[in-house]
C-alpha cells in the first residue's frame, strides 16, 4: 500500500503461515516436553505440559495476528 500500512487482509499464504506457526508451537512443546521428560527420567509430564504451552502460544499469537489485521 502506498501509505506504508500493511495490507489489511489475510490471504492464503497468510493462513498457510498461521497453519504452520500453530502447527510449529505444537511440535515445540512436544519436542522440548519428550526432550525434558527424558532428561529428568519422567513419562508423560512433560510432554503433555509442552503440548498444553504450545496449544496456548500458538493459540495466542495466531489470535493476535488476526487481531492485528481485522483492526
Amino acid at each position: 500500500m502506498p501509505d506504508g500500512h500493511p495490507d489489511p487482509t489475510l490471504r492464503g499464504r497468510d493462513l498457510v503461515g498461521l497453519g504452520g506457526m500453530l502447527a510449529g508451537a505444537v511440535v515445540l512443546g512436544l519436542v522440548a516436553g519428550l526432550l525434558i521428560d527424558h532428561a529428568v527420567g519422567t513419562s508423560p509430564a512433560f510432554t503433555l505440559l509442552g503440548i498444553a504451552l504450545g496449544i496456548a502460544v500458538g493459540a495466542a499469537a495466531f489470535w493476535l495476528r488476526v487481531r492485528s489485521v481485522l483492526r
